[in-house]
């Protein structure tokens, strides 16, 4: 006998029938002008030699290089049979794309050919997040992993160069990486971890050593709690760690499940600089030296004026959760969502204003949208979905 998957053949709640009945409506919209996948959106980076193109990782298993310009979609990289969670470009000459999995792994493809190379084995749970770095002359890779492990890679043979965790043993699931580059040196880099917990935690790599970085301030004894030697500023888990990145202004931007966005301040030894109440769980945080723009769980990208820290415009069109930002420059923006499309929002101030114009006629009732409701079939079992749910909801308490 078959078995149907569609959510409108078994007994939901009033509240998860309306949530489907919406976005069913919602998911005709063309809002954003919308690149349309098959299969959902977990993770993406930009191309580091294209400013036109980005690399996303999806449920389907693969990586996917999408052009934005001509919107072509067909260079895939295959190998997992379990979504895919996050990807990275790196190895000599930036040549291979490294994408973590389900399955615990890390697979890597030459970016050109895309034949499948090294597979790096070492996690026990899900990997969840990557990123590539040289250390000490040396490729690199660094992993986190839902087992609560970062572990540190020699991209040329494989080998794990250090597998670092918490002393306490509290840190949670792994849940964004990211390199301090004003910290970092040639022999050794200085990295910033997010987890399924409060605490941002700082550690220092090089080649033969690798720890955690405390407070010079703590005294560290068997009494010391993890707060007194971490970054504590979020009441719950944190999504997303970046750095802004430029010489003037090399803050720490976070994300949080406690519906907020922050700007922690270097020079104040990582103290608040700015709270950006997105209102629900925010799963992703860019920034450009007008704005700051967030999204998240509520399927809107929200973009704040960093000079005032208000709420400059609210852009609607994801029916779905949104799972990442990536900037393509300083006047464009791409979020991607578990809906499975891409979709490109201005930044530049007169696209912002008419933008927010439109949203004010709308709201008075003067321009009605007319969507088009549309059904998207996932290509995951029902099963798979339910894991999936998990996974993107394991952390939230």
């Amino acid at each position: 006998m078959s078995r149907s998957t569609d959510p409108g053949h078994f007994f939901q709640s009033d509240a998860s029938e309306s949530t489907r009945a919406r976005r069913a409506a919602k998911s005709g919209n063309k809002n954003g002008d919308p690149i349309i996948l098959q299969s959902k959106i977990l993770k993406a980076i930009a191309d580091p030699f294209s400013t036109n193109s980005v690399y996303i990782a999806e449920s389907a298993g693969c990586v996917r290089k999408v052009n934005i310009e001509n919107r072509n979609t067909k260079s895939v990289y295959r190998g997992p049979t379990t979504p895919v969670t996050s990807v990275a470009i790196g190895g000599a000459g930036g040549n291979t794309v490294f994408a973590g999995s389900w399955d615990k792994d890390i697979w890597s493809w030459d970016r050109e050919t895309r034949v499948i190379g090294r597979r790096y084995k070492g996690h026990s749970d899900f990997v969840k997040t990557i990123l590539c770095t040289r250390i000490g002359g040396k490729d690199c890779l660094i992993s986190g992993g839902a087992d609560a492990k970062i572990i540190v890679w020699d991209t040329s043979t494989g080998e794990r160069l250090h597998t670092l965790r918490d002393k306490s043993d509290n840190m949670m699931a792994l849940q964004d990486l990211a390199v301090d580059i004003e910290e970092s040196s040639d022999s050794e880099v200085v990295l910033v971890s997010a987890s399924s917990d409060p605490h941002i935690r700082r550690w220092r790599i090089s080649l033969s050593s690798a720890s955690q970085i405390f407070d010079s301030s703590d005294t560290i004894t068997s009494e010391s709690t993890s707060s007194k030697n971490t970054i504590l500023e979020h009441e719950t888990s944190v999504y997303k760690v970046l750095f802004s990145g430029s010489e003037e202004d090399s803050d720490l931007w976070t994300a949080s499940a406690d519906g907020s966005a922050k700007c922690l301040s270097r020079s104040r030894k990582w103290g608040v600089e700015e709270t950006y109440v997105h209102g629900d769980y925010v799963r992703a945080v860019v920034v450009t030296s007008n704005w700051a723009v967030t999204a998240g769980r509520d399927e809107d990208v929200k973009v704040w004026d960093r000079a005032t820290g208000k709420l400059w415009h609210t852009y609607d069109g994801h029916y779905e959760e949104v799972t990442e930002l990536v900037l393509l420059d300083e006047k464009r923006v791409l979020s991607f969502s578990i809906d499975g499309t891409i979709r490109c929002w201005p930044l530049d101030k007169v696209s912002l204003e008419a933008a927010r114009k439109e949203k004010e006629d709308q709201l008075e009732g003067k321009v009605k949208e007319d969507p088009i409701p549309t059904t998207s079939k996932s290509l995951l079992t029902e099963d798979e979905e339910a894991e999936l749910a998990e996974l993107m909801g394991s952390d939230e308490e």
